[in-house]
This record gives structure tokens, C-alpha cells and sequence, in this order.
């Protein structure tokens, strides 16, 4: 089984690291205005800074989503590819599931 796309995949998954990066990153930097702007004065300059802060909250939020939408699917497409495999190979597919077992089984019961 090999992926076609890969390349794309990949590419993707850097994309979507990146903005959770520099999502966090902002975020950090908010916070850390935040906790400057109220440490002495509860002011505009707090109100601004909240503000701002709950902004960085919002786009990290979606951008979480985004990730988590996009995971369902990666596995929703896995598991189709593995069921077209299955299916397309079933005695093959019963004697890699029975190696894996046999496998799993003598290391469990070593000890």
C-alpha cells in the first residue's frame, strides 16, 4: 500500500504546524502584554491587551478545529485504504493478522 499523494500530505501537515505555531506564538506574546498592561493599572491598556489576548484565543481555537477536521479525515481515508487492501488481499491480510499475534503473543508471555 503506498500513498499517492504523499508529497501533499505532507505539505499539508507542515501548513497546518506552522499556523499552530505562530498561533501559539502570538498567543504567548499577548499573554505576555496582557500581564504587563494589568500588573499595575486597570485601564484602556488592560481592556486592549484582553482584547487582544482573546483574539489569539479565538484563531488558536480554530485553528484547532481545522487540525482535528482535518485528522478525522486523514484516518477516514486510512481506513478506507486498509479495507480496499483487506479486500483485495484477504488471505493475505489473515496471515499478516495472525504473524502480528503470534508475535504480540511470545512477548507478552516472556518474562
Amino acid at each position: 500500500m503506498e500513498t499517492i499523494f504523499e508529497n501533499l500530505e505532507q505539505s499539508q501537515s507542515r501548513v497546518a504546524r506552522e499556523r499552530v505555531l505562530a498561533d501559539l506564538k502570538a498567543l504567548a506574546h499577548d499573554s505576555e502584554v496582557l500581564l504587563k498592561a494589568t500588573a499595575g493599572d486597570v485601564s484602556e491598556k488592560a481592556r486592549e491587551a484582553r482584547t487582544r489576548l482573546a483574539s489569539a484565543l479565538d484563531r488558536t481555537k480554530v485553528t484547532m478545529e481545522e487540525l482535528q477536521h482535518q485528522a478525522i479525515a486523514g484516518a477516514k481515508v486510512a481506513a478506507q485504504k486498509a479495507d480496499t487492501v483487506i479486500r483485495d488481499h484477504p488471505y493475505e491480510s489473515i496471515g499478516v493478522a495472525f504473524g502480528i499475534g503470534l508475535l504480540l503473543g511470545v512477548l507478552i508471555t516472556r518474562k
